[in-house]
């Protein structure tokens, strides 16, 4: 097993390497007309950043110190969305190159800039001409000059032959491959750079109407404003929290569901950004139950300080709310400590004709909220893939990526989630707070 997981890990390393490599030639070599400080610096570039990358992960998973997680964390995980995007473009790249060299050929010409700078690359490595750097003699031999009568003739088969035209000049590839890497790494740097901003502005608001048959009149319309995947950690710290806690109070919602993955660290770094939490208000107040990276964390001591804060942890309980159960289970990472999902004990000896909500992390333990007769579960986990394509990925993981889904006779919902892990970028799948609406089939 351990050899095994030795190959792979292996095999992981040498696909990341041959792609940064790729980037590399297409970014860096091919964009340059030879050796020199544009090439070495670039070069450099393409070794830190995936050292610093790797550098941020161990950091961050090891518990090293807060202040080197934080240096590194940045331009490490910055990285990781930026490589991704720039290999994305590049790849559409190979499929305009070809087209654009066909058209400088037709059109027989190439930027001034592109061939002055081949020529000066070329300049800097040739070798001197031995006859250019031959001393002259004192006296040397005059040359006969040649006359009308003495010059030969030129026949048809002594004349010079017609100069070919070359099919790809140094200048023209040269050319194409600033245009193909430059338009890629923009296209990168704004897919990036639109990802974080929208990462940091707070997520928005979704508002969604889930009806339940067994929810009574008196229910109708209960409010859940569902909060997951928050990850504070070297990146997002307590002004973020501070604007997931303003939004949330904003919705004014009768109950608060914070689904997991609060944080990414433990709580001797995170407790000032965790800070804010105290302030969310509800009529039915705050409810917790724990995600994969709080046992990354130290989940026991992230229950007790959330439960300081005025949450309430739900670790395989559940309590009677006006109209319906609401019910919590450990996410399913416990389970390495002992600690996982007890569904029998959160919901085993239940009135079952009464409705119920169960949070739970992970939307993967949907079959076990079918089989003890649950009627929605509000999860997170997914972050609706965060960086596309990664949703492609995540949405083979996952019974459902995000939204709502009907499972039999129990409701799933999935929340993108409030912040990120890793860069705080995302792609095609913009962060949320989901205010869920309980609906009455009697009302």
């Amino acid at each position: 097993m351990v050899a095994l997981m030795v190959l792979v890990g292996l095999a992981v390393l040498t696909a990341f390497a041959a792609l940064h490599w790729y980037a590399w030639r297409r970014l860096v070599r091919d964009t340059t007309a030879g050796p020199g400080f544009a090439r070495r610096a670039g070069t450099v570039v393409f070794v830190a950043a995936p050292s610093t990358m790797f550098a941020a992960l161990v950091a961050e998973r090891t518990g090293a110190p807060f202040l080197l997680q934080r240096v590194l964390a940045w331009p490490g995980f910055m990285w990781m969305a930026l490589s991704l995007y720039l290999l994305l473009a590049l790849v559409v790249g190979e499929l305009v190159r070809p087209l654009l060299r066909r058209w400088l050929e037709r059109e027989g010409t190439v930027p001034e800039a592109a061939a002055e700078s081949v020529r000066a690359g070329a300049a800097e490595s040739a070798a001197p001409d031995p006859a250019e750097t031959a001393p002259e003699t004192e006296n040397p031999a005059p040359t006969p000059a040649l006359t009308p009568d003495s010059a030969p003739a030129l026949t048809p088969d002594s004349a010079p032959a017609p100069e070919k035209k070359a099919t790809a000049s140094p200048s023209r590839r040269l050319f194409v491959s600033r245009i193909v890497g430059g338009t890629a790494a923009a296209v990168a740097a704004g897919t990036v750079g639109y990802g974080t901003y929208g990462v940091l502005r707070g997520p928005k608001v979704k508002r969604v109407t889930v009806p339940l048959a067994k929810l009574p009149r008196a229910a109708h319309g209960f409010r859940i404003a569902v909060v997951s995947d928050i990850h504070l950690g070297p990146i997002l710290g307590r002004g973020f929290t501070r604007r997931v806690v303003d939004t949330v109070n904003a919705t004014q919602p009768d109950l608060i569901a914070v689904v997991g993955d609060l944080v990414d660290g433990s709580v001797e770094h995170l407790a000032p950004a965790a800070a804010p939490l105290a302030g969310m208000r509800a009529r039915h107040g705050a409810y917790f139950v724990t995600g994969n990276h709080e046992y990354f964390s130290g989940a026991e001591q992230w229950v007790d300080h959330v439960r300081e804060l005025g949450l309430h942890p739900l670790r395989n309980a559940r309590t009677e709310l006006p109209g319906f159960d609401l019910a919590g289970v450990d996410d399913v990472a416990g389970e390495d400590e002992g600690k996982g999902p007890d569904f029998a004990k959160a919901l085993g000896d239940r009135d079952r004709s009464r409705a119920s909500v169960l949070l739970a992390h992970q939307p993967v333990v949907i079959h076990d909220a079918v089989e003890h007769g649950v009627d929605l579960q509000l999860s997170g986990h997914t972050h609706g893939g965060q960086l596309w394509p990664g949703n492609l990925i995540a949405d083979l993981a996952n019974p459902t990526l995000a939204g709502l889904e009907r499972y039999g006779d129990t409701q799933l919902y999935v929340t993108r989630g409030a912040g990120a892990w890793g860069p705080p970028v995302r792609v095609g799948a913009p962060s949320d707070i989901t205010v869920v609406e309980l609906a009455s089939r009697q009302a």
